[in-house]
């Protein structure tokens, strides 16, 4: 009896140090975030935007990796763009053209102040307009968005989803690096192109 009693206790401890492992998957995550991370794309698991389509193709719906290039020596325009058809294109919710050529109001650049009024700033050129991705084919999938402002210029997309086997059969871990440096790349090119 008491021979059962070990083997019942053995095996429950050894049951609770194999639930504490983390799975393959989160592996590879914390694999390729820490890659992001000493490359200097900042990573971040954030909650998908309400301008972006997430889970199930709905607007804000679900969680997204931010990866982020900070560029301190650039001044970029506050823009948003989201991915359709392999291209950039300018999200129309973000801009509310006025009738002068030279400005444009942003609703999302509300102040806070008591009447409440719309921020106008100078009329942003989108320049990344129709322009395909143009990244690794691990990586173009699932690229969603894109955020530029003030020094930093912001990319959204599905980081899980490039580790899963299901959704990325040719993932292997030794291209990570290579496929991150042609994200930064890309980030560093369309910001000189704004």
């Amino acid at each position: 009896m008491g021979m059962w009693i070990a083997i019942a206790i053995v095996l429950f401890v050894l049951g609770s140090m194999m639930a504490l492992k983390p799975s393959g998957i989160d592996q590879r995550l914390d694999k390729l975030r820490m890659t992001a991370r000493r490359l200097q794309l900042n990573p971040k698991l954030v909650t998908c935007p309400d301008w972006i389509k997430g889970k199930d193709n709905e607007y804000g719906r679900g969680m997204l990796g931010q990866y982020c290039l900070v560029l301190d020596d650039m001044q970029l325009p506050h823009t948003r763009y989201q991915v359709i058809d392999g291209q950039w294109r300018p999200d129309s919710s973000f801009v509310d053209t006025s009738t002068e050529d030279t400005k444009l109001t942003i609703p999302s650049a509300i102040r806070s102040s008591q009447n409440n009024t719309k921020t106008d700033v100078k009329k942003t050129n989108f320049s990344l307009d129709k322009m395909p991705l143009d990244l690794p084919v691990s990586i173009e999938p699932f690229v969603k968005g894109l955020l530029t402002k003030a020094n930093s210029i912001i990319i959204y997309w599905e980081d899980i989803a490039y580790v899963r086997p299901s959704t990325n059969p040719a993932y292997q871990q030794k291209l990570i690096e290579a496929d991150l440096l042609a994200l930064k790349e890309n980030l560093e090119r369309w910001a000189l192109q704004m």
